[in-house]
């Protein structure tokens, strides 16, 4: 009686020390987010520091730090994947050159205090930032895999077409809080801009597919 006691206590006391600890992280992560956003200046555009709150999508991410359980991780993809829109026209591959200046130009998301993206500033796509694509350009990230002869490991299939676009636009319909921005469920490049960056990757005559 007395071992089963004390077993009971322990079990109490591990309970109370967990929710504590909890209770603790919890108190953590509402002042960090607090110091976070107040270490903005308050005459920043509303438009900046809108970037700065979660959707469902990224608060299921955070909550799970990225590694969500799988009937959540489904529920993500399945609700992604229905955000996904196309361009009037239907046309899903437009202008490789067009997709090369989105692809390399980082420009349009600086904000702070030196030198912020002023107002109007045209958008990149910043791809280079986490891939390799064209043989020829020696600086790129390493986050997202290469993109290098895409077009002739993956062929150019209508099917292929439409994952390229829709991976582009919001990539958590394929990876539930995979690093990939969604640029265009955020609406940072149009659906007709998305167009040029698949030209990009996919068409022949693109650097992307080039020795």
């Amino acid at each position: 009686m007395k071992t089963r006691l004390i077993a009971v206590g322990l079990l109490a006391a591990f309970a109370t020390g967990m929710a504590v600890a909890a209770n603790k992280e919890t108190s953590s992560t509402s002042e960090a987010e607090k110091a976070f956003r107040s270490s903005f200046r308050s005459d920043n555009p509303g438009y900046w520091m809108k970037r700065l709150d979660q959707d469902e999508t990224m608060a299921l991410c955070s909550k799970y730090k990225n590694v969500p359980p799988k009937n959540v991780k489904l529920k993500i993809e399945r609700d992604q994947m229905a955000t996904i829109r196309y361009p009037i026209e239907g046309k899903l591959i437009g202008d490789w050159r067009e997709g090369e200046k989105l692809a390399s130009s980082g420009k349009g998301g600086h904000i702070g205090f030196i030198q912020p993206d002023p107002p109007g500033t045209a958008r990149g796509g910043n791809c280079y930032a986490c891939h390799q694509m064209s043989p020829k350009e020696v600086a790129y990230g390493t986050i997202g895999p290469s993109l290098k002869h895409f077009a002739k490991t993956r062929g150019s299939s209508e099917e292929i077409v439409k994952y390229v676009y829709d991976k582009v636009y919001n990539s958590n319909a394929f990876t539930a809080c995979t690093n990939m921005p969604r640029i265009g469920y955020n609406n940072w490049l149009t659906p007709e801009q998305i167009t040029h960056i698949v030209a990009y990757v996919l068409d022949p005559e693109s650097p992307v597919n080039q020795e």
